[in-house]
């Protein structure tokens, strides 16, 4: 069964930072890539960051671009995301998922992920 499990959540100030990890599998980093979601209080999922393993890039969405960055560990199947100048719409639970054979990660559609977290909380506070 594969398991996602993240962590490194917590509430911080504005301007702040924060970095999440998401362990995975070998399999799953090989396989399937990564995605970052977030769902904010009475949201739906928003797509933040994803590895791709169709062309082996790493995408952001445009208001986290220059702010959170996405990196891996590959001994450890661990992906992370580091979070810098956090603002208050940045407060979300953060949700790693796999994204199913040949998806588009970088679309950032729920439907496309079948394995997910159960998520780490963020809050982005004074």
């Amino acid at each position: 069964q594969v398991q996602l499990v993240e962590s490194g959540g917590g509430l911080v100030q504005p301007g702040g930072s924060l970095t999440l990890s998401c362990a995975a599998t070998t399999w799953i980093l090989e396989n399937r890539g990564i995605g970052w979601f977030r769902r904010a209080p009475g949201k739906g999922y928003e797509g933040v960051s994803c590895l791709s393993i169709n062309d082996g890039h790493t995408y952001y969405a445009d208001d986290v671009k220059g702010r959170f960055t996405f990196s891996r560990d590959n001994a450890k199947a661990t992906v992370y995301l580091q979070m810098n100048n956090l603002k208050p719409e940045d407060t979300g639970l953060y949700i790693c998922a796999a994204p199913r054979v040949q998806a588009l990660c970088e679309l950032y559609d729920p439907d496309d992920y079948d394995y997910w977290g159960q998520g780490t909380q963020v809050t982005v506070s004074s």
